[in-house]
Parts: structure tokens; C-alpha cells; sequence
């Protein structure tokens, strides 16, 4: 292979063009060192208005390689390279890839509008498709729980951002639902005192909202009691089966006889 040949038809092109490329030259300089200012100013923007940082990152990434492109194609057009075709093919090439990324592009779309939205932070308890969990890691593509059991579950951005999700977190007070049945015979106001008891010395009971007790039902072998306190979401469980628990004793302690189903034997 004759190098010469080729080395003196760049030399010759050079000195033919030497304007051009001295202009081309000067465009990628200035031009990657706006790129780095701008991709810098978008990241301080983001940051000065709280957007996270892995969507922080990906789109100053993002921007960047945009806007280096389109200083790569302005300056080798100004030594006479044709860029229609190349601005096509990398269109072509974009949707091709575009195609065959729909469902990782829905992921990110689904997790820049998470990020920039924040319908839930690292460490909230949440519900999503089907799912309860704390927020684990919140990532552009996917997010993390961690499950009640210590499971890892994974849930893509797009179909969690595009579904209910429920925030135990956010409001930071949950309300207790528990139901205690009592016999027929048993005194209503007595029972709501008892009961009463039990969730003020529960030192995870909120106070205000005030928890409160209301007859619910006339069940056909006893009286349901609707208790409802409140708790932060992390002391939640604490409180749900702390209740349970101790107002079983405090309703036995004072005599009041919670029904249940009762073997009678017939003898012959």
C-alpha cells in the first residue's frame, strides 16, 4: 500500500483548505468547551431546584453528547463535508434504536418523571402494582423496595409511573384499624374505657389525632368495637399488634368476654 499517495492527498487538501479546517478547528474548540459550560449550568440548575442526582447525571450526559454532536457535524461541514447524509443516517440509526429501546425509554421517561415529580423519596413506604415496600433505591430505569419480608422488589419506571401509588410515608401519621368483638352482655361504656386505657398507655399511640372508639357493629354473636388509633408509619406494626395483644388482657382482666365458637357435647 502506497502510504505517500494517501499522506500527500491529505497534505494537499489541507493546504487547499487550510482556512476551512483552521475555522473547523476553532468551532470543535470553543464549541466542546460552550458544551462543557452548559451541561455544568444545567447540572448546578437541577441541583439549585432538588432534582436527584442519577437524573442529575444522566441528563447533563445526555445533553452533552447532543450538543457534541452537533458541534462534530458544524465542523466538518466547514471542510466541505456533505452532512445531509450523515444528519440521515443518524436519524435512521436513532429511530432504529429508539424501536428497539421502547420499553427502556418508557423506563426512563418514567423515572425522570419520578425523579422530577417525587410522588415518593428513598426510604417511604409505598404500594405500587400490587407490591408494599420501602423505597430501597430509586434508579432511572427501575425501583427498588425492600417488602415487609425482607424481599427485593424490582418494579420498571413506566408502568410504576404510570399506576396508583400509595404513600404511607408522605402524611406522616397512619390510622390503625383494629376490631374487637365483645359478648352481647358485656357494657358498652365500660368496654370503650377499657379499651380507652390500653391505647393511652401505648407510648407509640399518637395523640393528636386523638384515637377514638365507636361501636361498629351488632355482629349475630357480638358487639364489634371499631378502635382506632394513630402512629407514625415506621411504629405502625408496633402499635397494630401491640394493641391487639394487650387489649386481649385488658378485656379479660376486667371481665369482659370477648365471644367465640363453643363445642357442646350431647350425650345419649
Amino acid at each position: 500500500m502506497d502510504y505517500q499517495k494517501y499522506l500527500d492527498a491529505i497534505l494537499n487538501f489541507i493546504e487547499r483548505n487550510a482556512t476551512n479546517v483552521i475555522t473547523a478547528i476553532i468551532i470543535l474548540i470553543i464549541g466542546l468547551w460552550i458544551v462543557k459550560k452548559i451541561v455544568k449550568l444545567t447540572k448546578k440548575l437541577m441541583t439549585k431546584n432538588g432534582a436527584d442526582e442519577t437524573l442529575q447525571k444522566f441528563l447533563g450526559d445526555l445533553i452533552g453528547w447532543i450538543l457534541k454532536i452537533l458541534v462534530f457535524i458544524t465542523a466538518i461541514s466547514q471542510i466541505g463535508v456533505e452532512t445531509t447524509s450523515f444528519i440521515a443516517i443518524l436519524g435512521a440509526a436513532g429511530l432504529a434504536v429508539g424501536l428497539a429501546l421502547q420499553g427502556a425509554l418508557s423506563n426512563f421517561a418514567g423515572g425522570a418523571l419520578i425523579m422530577i415529580f417525587k410522588p415518593f423519596k428513598v426510604g417511604d413506604l409505598i404500594e405500587a402494582q400490587g407490591e408494599l415496600g420501602v423505597v430501597k433505591e430509586i434508579q432511572i430505569f427501575v425501583t427498588k423496595l425492600t417488602s415487609p419480608e425482607n424481599k427485593l422488589v424490582i418494579i420498571p419506571n413506566g408502568i410504576l409511573s404510570n399506576g396508583n401509588i400509595i404513600n404511607y410515608t408522605e402524611e406522616g401519621k397512619l390510622r390503625v384499624d383494629l376490631t374487637f368483638g365483645v359478648s352481647y352482655d358485656a357494657d358498652i361504656k365500660q368496654t370503650k374505657d377499657v379499651l380507652m386505657q390500653v391505647l393511652l398507655r401505648d407510648k407509640n399511640v399518637l395523640k393528636d389525632p386523638a384515637p377514638t372508639i365507636n361501636v361498629s357493629e351488632l355482629a349475630d354473636s357480638s358487639v364489634n368495637f371499631a378502635v382506632r388509633p394513630w402512629a407514625t408509619p415506621e411504629n405502625y406494626w408496633d402499635v397494630y399488634f401491640g394493641i391487639i395483644e394487650e387489649g386481649k388482657k385488658a378485656l379479660d382482666a376486667a371481665n369482659i368476654e370477648i365471644p367465640y365458637p363453643h363445642q357442646v357435647e350431647i350425650r345419649k
